[in-house]
């Protein structure tokens, strides 16, 4: 179960809280409610090395997920005149990830978003109107935020501007991609904070999530 909290109230957000896929992108979720072993991490700032999960164990992940196939592009973005437009007049060409996300609002709302992931930057995109509705700089994220619990929730810290709080399936992949793309752009080390309570700033004031 996950609260966001905001000033004197709290807004619960569903567990297990998952975008909604098209038949063609569902994922097989048969064996994830196995048993899994939950080791305890003796500093809960980690980085993922090249060639290692970036959870480095200290995660409860669903047995799915450890023999998952990387794909990057779910939605086959150059067959998408409009996602296309959107970059090249961003200059990026590159799309290191791209799939249907539900982002959440300062209230807990959910909406439907395309994350697209380039090796420049993190881009929101609205699908029900084809528009922009956020470009994030790679060099403005500070880091990655997620719980110890196997949940979908990922939240981008960007102390510059206002953070972004995100549910996926494939919240791992999203990690290591931005984990990579951001070393790869700056020698940069993007952190990877695992805790079941963090400070998530959104565009009114800062607030905290809690996920119990």
């Amino acid at each position: 179960m996950a609260w966001f909290q905001s000033s004197n109230r709290k807004v619960q957000l569903p567990a297990q809280t998952r975008p909604v896929l098209d038949d063609d992108e569902r994922i097989a979720n048969d064996d994830e409610d196995a048993e899994s072993l939950k080791l305890t991490p003796t500093d809960s700032s980690v980085t993922e090395d090249q060639n290692r999960d970036p959870f480095m164990g200290v995660k409860v992940r669903r047995k799915a997920s450890f023999h998952r196939n990387y794909i990057g592009d779910y939605l086959d973005v150059p067959s998408r005149p409009y996602l296309m437009k959107i970059l090249e007049k961003q200059g990026d060409k590159k799309v290191l990830f791209a799939d249907k996300v539900l982002k959440f609002t300062s209230t807990g709302k959910m909406k439907r978003r395309i994350l697209l992931i380039t090796d420049f930057a993190v881009y929101i995109v609205d699908p029900d109107i084809d528009a922009l509705k956020r470009r994030i700089s790679l060099a403005a994220v500070e880091k990655l935020c997620l719980s110890e619990l196997s949940d979908n929730f990922l939240a981008i810290i960007i102390p510059t501007e206002y953070d972004l709080l995100i549910a996926s399936t494939r919240k791992t992949e999203i990690v290591s991609v931005l984990v990579d793309a951001t070393r790869s752009q700056s020698d940069y080390e993007l952190e990877v904070l695992l805790s079941n309570s963090f400070q998530l700033k959104t565009d009114a004031s800062a607030d905290i999530i809690e996920v119990a």
